[in-house]
């Protein structure tokens, strides 16, 4: 491993090649005119580049959402080290800023949208959350996100986007049809950045990042009537909301249930849950979700949480390949996590501490690894190198990690 060429990370943002950019409102405008983008643009008058543009993060046409809506501009985009796997070339060229997420002190990153914003006066596109959302709600976000903005001191505006998970949630991936919708804001201007305190930019921000997309789809009587609908809820909604069994939860069709107890629910074509035996506690998925999430939080304070497994470790330190590490351990804990690999010629040990964790990425059903067998992940990365972690013998785990990993912070920071 000490060998392997690691990603450049120093590497300055650049341009938009002009040759590019025909190519990329190709890829991007049949796929949004063909689901009827509408944009709601709110205080965005005589607004110009430069400027920060954060989005919501539902799924991979976000991008494309995204193009469309600062048409006829272009812009740069922080991507996530994983977006560059196999086309490094062309994602630098389009002007995009590679990032390992959920790194601390990421100091190149914040040069780096810097001289997006000051030298090549680009509107500089951020997705906050860092992660795809999974339950169609909003994902943590930094609270050093404002003091961020705050010494910029460009415009900041916000694309919360609708649609864009109903369409394919990150739990499916099944193309389903729907509209798409997007609410432009400018929430905070150039005269108000300076006067504003981090806080209250941090309070304005979340307010006009917050979404519910199932409340949306119902609100809007968008019906999805894919026969395979539910497919993958499961590695969402864990937990039987009736015995309380985690990890023994099934979904195929348009049903999920539990199969411990039997419990189980069909989901209609508007994306309410109906028990099919028994009370239905939980019509609306983000409810069911929130109820893990406070469950996971008892744990966290009682000091009752604990995950150990054994998992395949891999790396991606460059954007050429996944490198196989082998076998490994890893434990979690309220205090943070420990990955430990076998393999004798390349070692690893890996510590992430609480305090350096708001979030953690995982991936449903990972479809990149080496063997091509699609498994769920946890991803852990250094600034220098990120590992993508199986966990072999435990399944559908990594939403509870997440909760844990995010609880857990949440108490670290409150002491």
């Amino acid at each position: 491993m000490s060998e392997i060429k690691h990603f450049d990370m120093l590497k300055k943002p650049v341009k938009e090649k002009w040759f590019i950019t025909p190519l990329a409102y190709a890829l991007s405008f049949p796929s949004t005119i063909k689901r009827g983008l509408k944009i709601n643009k709110v205080n965005m008058e005589g607004l110009k580049p430069p400027y920060i543009l954060l989005c919501t993060h539902h799924g991979f046409i976000d991008f494309k959402v995204t193009t469309h809506a600062i048409f006829p501009h272009r812009a740069s985009y922080v991507v996530a080290i994983d977006g560059f796997l196999g086309k490094e070339w062309l994602m630098r060229n389009v002007g995009s800023i590679a990032k390992r997420k959920f790194t601390p002190q990421d100091t190149v990153l914040f040069k780096h949208i810097k001289y997006s914003l000051e030298k090549l006066k680009r509107i500089t596109v951020i997705y906050p959350e860092a992660i795809y959302s999974s339950a169609g709600t909003p994902s943590s976000v930094s609270d050093s996100l404002g003091k961020m903005l705050k010494i910029f001191k460009h415009p900041v505006v916000v694309l919360n986007m609708h649609g864009n998970f109903l369409m394919k949630p990150i739990w499916n991936r099944l193309d389903r049809k729907g509209p798409l919708r997007a609410d432009m804001t400018q929430v905070i201007t150039l005269d108000e950045i300076n006067t504003l305190s981090a806080e209250e930019i941090n309070s304005r921000v979340k307010e006009a990042m917050d979404y519910d997309e199932f409340k949306y789809q119902l609100d809007n009587k968008i019906v999805i009537d894919h026969p395979e609908r539910t497919k993958g809820l499961h590695k969402v909604l864990y937990q039987c909301d009736s015995c309380l069994t985690e990890f023994k939860m099934y979904s195929e069709k348009t049903e999920i249930w539990c199969d411990h107890c039997g419990k189980k629910h069909y989901q209609d074509e508007l994306g309410r849950l109906n028990a099919l035996n028994g009370d239905t506690k939980f019509s609306h998925v983000p409810d069911w979700y929130n109820f893990q999430r406070e469950q996971t939080k008892k744990e966290i304070l009682n000091d009752t949480y604990y995950f150990e497994d054994e998992v395949y470790v891999e790396s991606l330190p460059n954007s050429k390949r996944f490198i196989p590490l082998g076998d490994g351990k890893l434990i979690h804990t309220k205090e943070g996590f420990k990955l430990m690999t076998y393999d004798e010629k390349n070692p690893l040990t890996l510590v992430r501490e609480t305090s350096s964790l708001f979030s953690v990425h995982i991936e449903y059903d990972y479809h990149l690894r080496t063997d091509k067998v699609l498994a769920d992940a946890v991803v852990l990365s250094t600034l220098d190198d990120t590992y993508y972690i199986y966990p072999k013998t435990k399944r559908d785990q990594v939403t509870k990690i997440r909760f844990a990993t995010e609880e857990a912070y949440k108490l670290y920071k409150n002491k």
